[in-house]
């Protein structure tokens, strides 16, 4: 155990230490040192060059050789005048590291063939050509081969170099581009997968569900025809009717699914949407105990893309009523959204007084629309239909008001019931949002 304690122990200031380092690197003081160091590092090392060929002592060998590692700082920049300011350093001073690291620079920065080939032969001459030219011995064969090799060799492996860091810049920068294409390809054929899956399900969902739902139109009509039950025949226009519109629904669900993603508005335009002026005909035909509290004008400001957020949520809401609370009394209501209340509905309490607003009774629409629909416990002796459902209704609903840029709530009441509060302002009804199915 002491062995251990020990190890802690010595581990232990290791962890404020490393944040530290951590920090360091990738923080400002990191990001000014790798910004700073490929500029100052070159230009140091072609100052020390200078010092140990020239020494310490004031001449004008060491003044030419700082001032050719001095001009370094602005290689980037002007990399070709920064090389020939560094020649009379090496020409009279012997250096090497700067204008080796000027001729660098410009093979990769500024490449060009007669650009490079010039400034080679002028590198190859100031290393060839000793100071004074006084000093240069024509007949000294070998001495001058030598000294022409190593001048070449000097003068051609930073070009090398040079060129061979641009082309890997540039391959990198290819990569990156290919690598985007692929990426742009895969979301493309993903695209064209989904608009695939989105028509075969069109056609199925045509072949299956409007089948059915003609069938049951059918019957429903023949009902209304034969029966001379006044109830019986109010039912059977009722489900006839609920028919029809489903099915009208239906052929506008298969003509979005169908339409390619760029047209969304050739797809809007299949079929009329509903909105709040429907509102009344819905609660009419869903054959429950609803109190409607209107407040707000259909169509006041032209968001018709909220109105419909609106009917959807309350259609979804009366569903999950008559599957789960069948004979409860529901209440809805449907008021302007206003600065001063918005959000207001997350905080509510459960009071009666929960979604009422001051000015309910105003035609104008505020900065959008909440939607409150309560309903109470079920009824005891109501019997509860065995519809199904894919428990997705509300996943769907909190999707669309998001992307209007609301919310959407749905919880229990202290009372046995349920409340789904939607608020819906009208800065983002731009897009419309997929029609999202009852769940």
């Amino acid at each position: 155990m002491s062995d251990v304690g020990g190890r802690e122990r010595r581990r232990g200031p290791a962890g404020p230490l490393a944040a530290a380092w951590r920090a360091a690197v990738h923080g400002a003081p990191g990001r000014l040192l790798r910004r700073i160091t490929p500029v100052t590092v070159p230009v140091l090392l072609a100052i020390a060059d200078a010092m140990l060929v020239n020494g310490v002592g004031i001449g004008l060998e060491l003044g030419v050789s700082v001032g050719a590692a001095v001009v370094l700082l602005l290689r980037r920049r002007f990399p070709l005048l920064v090389f020939l300011l560094t020649l009379p350093g090496l020409y009279i001073g012997y250096i090497w590291f700067a204008p080796m690291i000027g001729l660098y620079t410009l093979a990769a920065r500024r490449p060009g063939r007669a650009r490079l080939g010039i400034c080679a032969v002028l590198l190859i001459a100031a290393h060839f050509f000793p100071y004074p030219i006084s000093d240069f011995e024509l007949t000294d064969y070998r001495e001058n081969t030598l000294v022409l090799i190593d001048a070449t060799v000097t003068s051609a492996a930073p070009i090398a170099l040079g060129l061979l860091m641009r082309t890997r810049r540039e391959l990198a920068s290819r990569v990156e581009d290919l690598t985007r294409s692929l990426r742009r390809e895969d979301r493309l054929l993903a695209d064209r997968v989904k608009t695939t899956e989105r028509a075969r399900l069109a056609r199925e969902m045509h072949d299956v569900v409007a089948h059915q739902v003609s069938l049951i139109s059918l019957q429903a009509g023949a009902v209304q025809v034969s029966t001379e039950d006044a109830a019986a025949r109010a039912g059977a226009r009722t489900i006839r009717e609920l028919s029809v519109r489903t099915l009208e629904e239906l052929r506008h669900m298969v003509g979005v699914l169908r339409a390619d993603g760029g047209d969304a508005g050739a797809a809007q335009d299949l079929a009329p949407q509903p909105d709040l002026e429907e509102l009344p005909r819905l609660i009419e035909m869903s054959a429950l105990d609803v109190t409607y509290e209107g407040g707000v004008v259909a169509g006041a400001k032209g968001a018709k893309t909220v109105e419909r957020a609106a009917f959807r949520t309350v259609q979804e809401a009366l569903t999950n009523v008559r599957k789960h609370a069948p004979g409860a009394r529901v209440r809805i209501r449907v008021d302007p959204l206003d600065d001063a209340v918005q959000g207001e509905g997350a905080v509510q309490g459960e009071g009666e007084g929960a979604g009422r607003f001051d000015g309910a009774g105003e035609s104008r629409a505020g900065h959008g629309l909440r939607v409150e629909i309560r309903n109470g416990p079920p009824d005891a002796t109501a019997t509860v239909p065995a519809l199904p459902g894919g428990g997705h209704g509300l996943v769907g609903l909190r999707e669309r008001a998001q992307s209007l840029g609301g919310t959407l709530e749905a919880r229990r009441t202290s009372d046995g019931g349920f409340v789904v509060r939607a608020e819906l302002p009208y800065g983002r009804v731009g897009s419309d949002p997929g029609e999202y199915g009852a769940g």
